[in-house]
């Protein structure tokens, strides 16, 4: 058996493994992100997040979408790690860093006031990465940015603009976020020849200079109510494409909740929302090594 934690960062939600507590092979890994994340006969969820020692940070964390990739970072789950090391007692400070694949994230813990529980988590995501090496996208100048890029897909034409925040986003800014075919240019655009590593789609309409809706395509997982990178990487597009302000904060609707981000002067972005238990228990197989 295997004990998890089943959380949400505004309805992205994971399974979460204490690799303090268990040991699990690094072949298994992926079979059972795949195997947990299945709606109809695992637990269900966006993917796995595996939560360690690091000889660099408080803890490190790995994410595994629900197809079984790896991916580089994931900012609700970040926030939801902050909250399972605070309330379980594996640290006992509110500042802390977490080692991703995407770099070393710092958080800071906002406690109840009796100072039991996180009510809230800011994460400095680092600064962000704008070439095409970095993404990485392919065509144009490899070191130069891609903003407002022209991509056509399926005879029609999008306009993008690429932001990586250690994973790759194309963030299209469009008429009502609401209403875009996410589902069906989401994937289309995940997996452009553009991509080599795919990309993640965010669908984005701007209602103010600090008020924008949100909705997300997520590499390897397909349509999720909320994703904190997304969230960043469309702050700082609407910052390139000046619709919105650098420095200020902006409130950003996804179907799950509200983030609140700041690509700061100091080129450093900050998101800040909540994290939220579902509940904890126990999973009944260990899966072998399998293809996926």
């Amino acid at each position: 058996m295997l004990k998890f934690a089943k959380m949400h960062g505004l309805g992205n939600n994971y399974i979460y493994i204490n690799l303090w507590n268990e040991e699990l092979a690094e072949e298994t890994l992926a079979p059972l992100a795949v195997a947990v994340s299945n709606v109809n006969t695992g637990i269900g969820s966006d993917g796995l997040i595996t939560m360690g020692p690091s000889a660099v940070a408080d803890a490190r964390m790995r994410i595994f979408n629900e197809d079984g990739s790896e991916g580089q970072n994931c900012g609700n789950g970040l926030r939801c790690v902050g909250k399972y090391l605070y309330e379980k007692g594996i640290v006992t400070g509110n500042r802390l860093t977490i080692e991703t694949r995407g770099g070393l994230m710092r958080l800071e813990l906002h406690l109840s006031p009796d100072g039991g529980a996180v009510e809230q988590v800011t994460v400095d995501m680092g600064e962000p990465a704008l070439n095409r090496r970095q993404l990485p996208m392919l065509g144009g100048d490899p070191d130069g940015a891609a903003i407002e890029t022209i991509v056509d897909v399926a005879d029609q034409q999008f306009v993008l603009t690429g932001v990586s925040m250690g994973n790759p986003h194309a963030v299209l800014f469009v008429d009502d976020a609401a209403q875009a075919d996410v589902m069906g240019v989401g994937p289309a655009i995940e997996r452009h020849e553009l991509f080599p590593e795919r990309v993640n789609v965010e669908f984005v309409s701007v209602n103010n200079r600090r008020d924008m809706d949100f909705r997300v395509w997520e590499r390897g997982s397909g349509v999720t109510m909320a994703c904190g990178t997304g969230a960043c990487a469309a702050v700082v597009a609407g910052v390139l494409t000046d619709r919105l302000d650098r420095g200020e904060t902006v409130v950003v609707h996804l179907q799950g909740g509200d983030l609140r981000i700041a690509w700061q002067r100091d080129g450093h972005v900050y998101m800040t929302g909540p994290a939220a238990w579902i509940c904890e228990g126990e999973w009944l197989s260990r899966p072998a090594r399998v293809d996926v």
